[in-house]
């Protein structure tokens, strides 16, 4: 298995090469570059999917008539990472699962910064396993139990399974993935990776996918947006090449108390692993990054996250009840 484990590289800042050359611009008289800070926006990897097609909508609506077209880019990274940029005015725009603590917020305000947190949508964070685990419902309880260290085999939550030691991997050990665990499944207690060789991350969610694909005891914890088959409209079909788990906040896991990250059961509150996907804007003038995340809440914006299969912040929905037949 060729996976960085969480104890050997928390702490370390990633190595960011594509925009290197942003930060040996020389800084202005106000302790910042505002044009090469404007040229790109910063956010957690797991969003990668939703943000491109938010982006190229954006580019295509209000850049098509411009004479010279400066293209808005992105750098996707850790939740972490571009919380930090944003401090260090690197860039003036983020999307996280959090929005900036009061300690952010003071320091950006006493150096005269006014930023604005917009909430754009709402994700679920999906707990997928490999095709053959046939156990495929779980309880927030046990995810719990699993990440404090207290269970490592499937059998300890599964009697019958066969399938041996639970391999946990995330996306990025600085990832909005990892920081939601500890807060809210945890109670913000540390994940157990010290002790347990089990317990690794990634560096991006597509590597997540692909280690859950293949490797039949893993145990995969990623934004659900990476998982919905852009072929089917009705945003109610997940990837065919792994299973998403449903789960349940009952002590007990049924198939009639657990739900998946489906588009209506975060919009019922009956999923109960949700995230708010916040854009957190700090650009001292009003530039690409201020009206990119304003788009993101504008109807085209929204329309591109309902698409995708997440939850839009303005949640005017039309919900019809509708009988399968078999």
């Amino acid at each position: 298995m060729n996976r960085t484990r969480f104890n050997k590289i928390v702490g370390l800042s990633l190595f960011l090469g594509l925009f290197l050359a942003c930060g040996n611009k020389p800084k202005t008289d106000l302790g910042y570059d505002y044009e090469a800070a404007a040229s790109f926006f910063a956010a957690d990897e797991s969003f990668h999917p939703i943000l491109d097609e938010e982006l190229e909508v954006f580019t295509r609506v209000f850049n098509r008539n411009a004479v010279h077209q400066d293209t808005l880019k992105a750098l996707y990274t850790s939740e972490q990472e571009a919380i930090e940029m944003l401090m260090k005015n690197e860039t003036w725009l983020a999307f996280t699962t959090r929005s900036l603590t009061e300690k952010e917020l003071s320091n950006l305000k006493a150096r005269s910064f006014a930023p604005r947190i917009m909430p754009i949508g709402y994700d679920g964070l999906a707990i997928i396993v490999n095709n053959v685990n046939t156990d495929t419902c779980i309880t927030v309880k046990d995810i719990a139990r699993i990440l404090k260290g207290e269970v490592t085999s499937w059998s300890d939550i599964y009697p019958k399974s066969k399938l041996g030691k639970i391999e946990v991997v995330f996306d990025n050990p600085r990832s909005s993935a990892v920081r939601y665990c500890v807060d809210s499944i945890l109670g913000g207690q540390p994940i157990n990776s010290d002790m347990q060789e089990n317990i690794g991350a990634m560096l991006k969610s597509a590597e997540v996918v692909d280690y859950v694909e293949r490797t039949p005891n893993a145990f995969g914890i990623i934004g659900s947006n990476w998982l919905n088959d852009q072929r089917d409209t009705t945003n109610v079909t997940f990837k065919k090449n792994i299973t998403v788990m449903k789960v349940s906040r009952l002590d007990s896991a049924t198939v009639q108390n657990s739900r998946r990250p489906y588009q209506y059961y975060i919009y019922n509150g009956s999923y109960p692993l949700v995230r708010t996907i916040y854009a957190i804007i700090n650009e001292p003038r009003t530039g690409q990054p201020t009206g990119f995340a304003n788009f993101c809440r504008l109807p085209q914006g929204q329309r591109v996250i309902f698409n995708a299969g997440l939850l839009p912040i303005m949640r005017d929905l039309n919900v019809r009840q509708v009988n399968v037949v078999k």
